[in-house]
């Protein structure tokens, strides 16, 4: 059959990028790391410090599911081509459709584990830590922030991650002024990091009477979330701790303390809060880790624009800029600044649908992060 014998050239051009990949994830020596770890965890003490071996078993999942995947993908690509030969032998039409959908199903899981090899950064792997500000435009804005709180949650769930809310703001009649929150999975930050910048909203508004057309502008910072302690210097004298009354749903409890925790550092103007654990000094841990964390990655973008300089690099899309526009009317579509990635249903992306960008953008990094020349609509 011609089509399958299309397919099957189509097939072999995967043959060298299977290679590189085995190489690219380096799993030779991640099954030696396997075998390390499976032999740690059956000696009696690796349960005494619970932080370290539960790292280590997260480290371990981690590993089984790479080597996995590949082992999967390696069995794939042997067997199509032994079922190609056999549809072709008996013309059987069945079991031609069903090397269709292997041959779907193999791509998408190559595509998946290829853009993870994209994610070489130190702290690609650590969860990630989000906050959304409306921009001017009032209750407009506010609706796009909390709109765009509900997009990544619902990516975060399509991929088994957790969404945690650590602080949020009301807007005076809807939506939200601003939202810090936190998604936990594997490589987060990594894939999430795209994601950083200023997002434009064009629509007719809900809350016009006139029926107009609105722009709305909403921030988006990110930043991982590091466990690790961070050797982050911060002078007493460069922050101002403040405490004030939780708001939001939380019980009792949240009602009457005044447990929510601010910390503005002023050599910066960085402003981090908390208000999601239960205890004053949770929060003040958790509003300094994410002080040191941002801390962190404003000095390696310092570092990084000195480089550029030196380099004599040009970037038109500094930190902080838009990244992308989202129009609702009078069409459907959402376009990405930087790579150029465009997809026509904005209704899907609103509801999650953002691995095209994410997957986007990591291979435009990859290529260089050239900027893509084309023009903004409207």
């Amino acid at each position: 059959m011609l089509e399958l014998d299309n397919l099957k050239v189509e097939l072999e051009g995967y043959r060298t990028p299977l290679k590189d990949l085995y190489r690219s994830l380096d799993l030779e020596n991640k099954e030696n790391r396997i075998v390390e770890l499976n032999r740690r965890m059956e000696e009696p003490d690796f349960w005494n410090d619970p932080e370290k071996s539960a790292k280590q078993s997260k480290e371990l999942g981690s590993l089984k599911e790479d080597v996995s995947i590949y082992k999967k993908l390696d069995s794939q690509f042997n067997d199509m081509f032994d079922l190609i030969d056999m549809a072709n032998e008996d013309n059987d039409e069945a079991l031609a459709s069903e090397i269709k959908e292997e041959f779907e199903s193999f791509k998408s899981d190559y595509e998946k584990i290829r853009l993870k090899t994209l994610l070489s950064g130190e702290y690609d792997s650590c969860n990630a830590i989000l906050r959304l500000n409306a921009g001017a435009g009032g209750t407009e804005s506010c609706d796009w922030c909390s709109m765009l709180f509900r997009m990544y949650s619902k990516w975060a769930e399509s991929h088994d991650f957790k969404t945690e809310v650590l602080d949020s703001l009301d807007g005076d009649e809807a939506g939200l002024k601003s939202c810090t929150f936190q998604i936990n999975g594997e490589n987060a930050y990594g894939y999430l990091k795209s994601e950083k910048g200023v997002h434009r909203l064009v629509r007719i508004s809900p809350f016009n009477a006139q029926g107009k057309r609105q722009t709305s502008f909403v921030s988006l910072d990110v930043m991982p979330d590091i466990e690790d302690d961070i050797d982050v210097e911060i002078k007493p004298d460069d922050i101002r701790i403040d405490t004030y009354r939780s708001s939001g749903a939380g019980g009792q409890h949240i009602n009457k303390t005044s447990s929510a925790i601010r910390i503005t550092h002023f050599p910066t103007g960085i402003v981090v809060t908390c208000q999601n654990e239960r205890s004053q000094f949770q929060n003040k841990d958790k509003a300094m880790q994410m002080l040191k964390s941002k801390l962190l990655m404003l000095a390696m973008e310092e570092n990084q624009g000195k480089l550029d300089e030196i380099r004599g690099e040009v970037k038109d899309n500094a930190w902080g800029s838009q990244i992308r526009s989202y129009f609702l009317q009078p069409y459907q579509l959402v376009k990405d600044l930087r790579t150029g990635v465009e997809i026509a249903q904005a209704d899907s992306v609103l509801n999650g649908n953002l691995d095209p960008f994410i997957n986007g953008y990591l291979v435009w990094m990859a290529n260089g992060g050239k900027m893509v020349q084309h023009g903004d609509d409207e």
